[in-house]
């Protein structure tokens, strides 16, 4: 499965929300997961400790950041970059 799927997947479960992966509406790989709605400062926690979950990586409190994770883009090069 790619990496943003499961990402979506992740994202779905956190937001209760069905996004992207074959539904009809989603986030765009640019559009600001924090501005959409989609996260909050509080959901942020739980998406990186399901992303954690998901691909088996560990992600440092210090890369507990908005700006890391505020696009599917974004999440997407991260989580690529854990997995190396």
């Amino acid at each position: 499965m790619e990496v943003q799927t499961r990402i979506l997947k992740v994202l779905n479960t956190i937001t209760k929300k069905e996004v992207g992966a074959g539904k009809d509406v989603g986030p765009a790989p640019e559009d600001s997961l924090f501005v959409s709605g989609l996260l909050d400062s509080f959901a942020l926690t739980d998406f990186v400790a399901g992303l954690e979950e998901e691909f088996g990586i560990s992600i440092p409190d210090s890369d507990l950041s908005a700006r890391k994770f505020d696009t599917l883009n974004k999440v997407t090069a991260y989580v690529s970059a854990r997995l190396g």
